[in-house]
């Protein structure tokens, strides 16, 4: 009898292998500011799957840009590199962002710098989870 294979668990592959999409990205600071509470709005509807806290208040978004055109740039981060969610909370982040009135598109990048930790979650997060 044959012995079975030995099947490895599959690894996430890391979000972002190439240049980031948002490098050239410039934030205008009119179109900033008209659609930044509907994105955040948009961004709250997004859940960690492993946390009862939306991505926004555990601190995942890093950056915000939106562009004259109102194209918006997102740059965010994930609580560990091997996030078993690192290949579908990007994309949608991208898809709320996407779906909120007068932004022309969406780009995100998943980064690695600074590092996550619980000090980025804001206070309502760490209330949630019982950190305070």
């Amino acid at each position: 009898m044959k012995p079975l294979p030995v099947i490895q668990p599959a690894q996430p592959a890391p979000p972002q292998t190439g240049p980031l999409e948002t490098a050239g990205m410039v934030d205008d600071a009119a179109r900033h500011g008209a659609l930044m509470p509907a994105i955040v709005k948009a961004l709250s509807t997004v859940f960690d799957p492993e946390l009862p806290v939306n991505i926004y208040e555990l601190g995942l978004i890093y950056e915000v840009i939106v562009d004259a055109s109102s194209r918006v740039g997102i740059r965010m981060t994930l609580t560990a590199p091997a996030c078993p969610v690192a290949q579908i909370l990007p994309a949608q982040v991208r898809q709320a962002v996407e779906a909120v009135p007068g932004v022309g598109g969406a780009a995100v990048d998943v980064v690695w710098e600074p590092p996550w930790s619980q000090d980025r979650m804001s206070d309502t997060a760490k209330l949630q989870l019982g950190l305070f």
